[in-house]
């Protein structure tokens, strides 16, 4: 017996069938993952340097300046991501 999740996934199947990706678009895939993990991971440490600098002086505007750039920056790059991992699956 199927579970209701089981189920919901044929149909889901069904409804719209599901992109097969060749194994070089698989290896391009995970390059692009691995390349943006290195870049947030990148600029995580850079910022997180200047950070503690605010925070031993005690500057909070700095502080949270530095917290929304670094949380900019991981959302640009998470959309730069998407961008490219979405062009390598449209690709034939």
């Amino acid at each position: 017996m199927k579970s209701a999740y089981e189920l919901a996934m044929e149909r889901l199947e069904a409804k719209s069938p599901g992109i097969r990706l060749t194994d070089e678009q698989k290896e391009r895939i995970a390059a692009i993952e691995a390349r943006c993990k290195a870049d947030i991971a990148a600029k995580e440490l850079l910022l997180q340097d200047e950070m503690a600098k605010a925070r031993a002086t005690g500057d909070a505007s700095e502080l949270a300046q530095l917290q929304r750039q670094l949380s900019d920056e991981i959302q640009r790059l998470g959309e730069k991501r998407d961008r490219e991992k979405e062009s390598v699956r449209t690709q034939s």
